[in-house]
């Protein structure tokens, strides 16, 4: 089964990518057996038949079960409405929030999470005709008390993940810090050290930036060798 595109090529939209049957991940169409490029991005070729193409632009559409990042946009009666870094506002309902029933309308939910709050969240439904509905009630998720955010192109995280998580756990081993990516753009980086937060979100950056460049991890590890030595000596 030929593949036509060569890993980390850049394709545009309507390029053959490939032709036979592939599990294809990303914007693409099947026209019989050939796949197309929906958009401009970059192909990375997987293990098994499988290929992903990552779109070098794009917004960030919800999907139930995604991590997002969101900030606090305006606190109402029975909730707050939550910017995703998206087209459409999300909407958190104090029985996601609160751990056991109570009347909300009673509440001062600004005394919980006020205008200017990060919260880190999980979209629980979303289907076109209403906004996202978010959680907060899960393990690992809250109320963002410290760290340094990032924000990047969400068509991005795929790459700040990396393949099997390799870049994101490159990144916490090496700078010794804990990294939340949310699906939405937003990263947030918490370490004991701030030099270590801000070398990581420089990193990031440079992901960001050079994403469809091929030998991007063996980069940004001599990258961060080289930080991590300066600051040894």
């Amino acid at each position: 089964m030929p593949v036509y595109a060569k890993n980390k090529q850049i394709v545009l939209p309507g390029e053959v990518v490939a032709e036979g049957k592939y599990e294809v991940q990303g914007p693409a169409y099947v026209i019989g057996r050939k796949v197309y490029s929906k958009v401009v991005g970059v192909v990375e070729i997987g293990d098994k038949n499988k290929i992903a193409i990552i779109p070098l632009k794009g917004k960030y559409i919800p999907s139930a079960g995604d991590v997002v990042i969101g900030k606090i946009v305006d606190v109402g009666l029975t909730g707050w409405t939550v910017d995703i870094n998206s087209p459409y506002k999300a909407v958190l309902q104090a029985s996601e929030v609160l751990s056991r029933p109570t009347d909300a309308a009673k509440l001062d939910l600004s005394k919980i999470l006020d205008i200017g709050d990060l919260v880190v969240a999980k979209v629980i439904a979303f289907d076109y005709t209403r906004d996202p509905v978010l959680t907060i009630k899960e393990s690992r998720l809250g109320k963002v008390t410290k760290g340094t955010l990032v924000e990047i192109s969400p068509v991005k995280i795929p790459r700040v993940i990396g393949r099997k998580g390799s870049m994101v756990n490159l990144l916490k081993s090496m700078l010794d810090v804990e990294i939340v990516v949310g699906k939405n753009g937003r990263i947030l980086i918490a370490g004991k050290e701030p030099i270590k937060e801000a070398w990581a979100a420089m990193a990031i950056k440079k992901i960001e930036r050079e994403a469809h460049v091929p030998g991007l991890t063996d980069r940004i590890k001599k990258l961060l060798e080289g930080l991590l030595e300066g600051e040894s000596e």
